[in-house]
């Protein structure tokens, strides 16, 4: 039986619900999506959540609208490729 070439296992990404879109006007007229993560530490609440970046665009879009549109195709992006925990996972 032949073997194929061993792999590293995929980087686990993080939850969906754990993830939020937003856009930022970085100067007037330039408009960049962020994707951002939640991170879970000692100073997050059950009130309170903090995020860091976990995508930011490359290049910036001349409205609010693209660049938010363009944030959603990146969410799908990364949901498309998100693993599922499955039956006896810890979540």
């Amino acid at each position: 039986m032949r073997m194929g070439p061993l792999r590293a296992p995929p980087k686990k990404m993080p939850a969906l619900n754990d993830l939020a879109l937003t856009v930022e006007e970085r100067e007037p007229g330039r408009f960049y999506w962020l994707l951002l993560e939640a991170v879970h530490d000692a100073g997050s609440t059950a009130d309170t959540l903090g995020y860091r970046p976990l995508r930011v665009a490359v290049r910036p879009q001349p409205s609010y609208s693209s660049a938010l549109a363009l944030g959603a195709a990146a969410l799908k992006q990364v949901a498309a490729t998100a693993t599922h925990p499955g039956p006896g996972d810890n979540v």
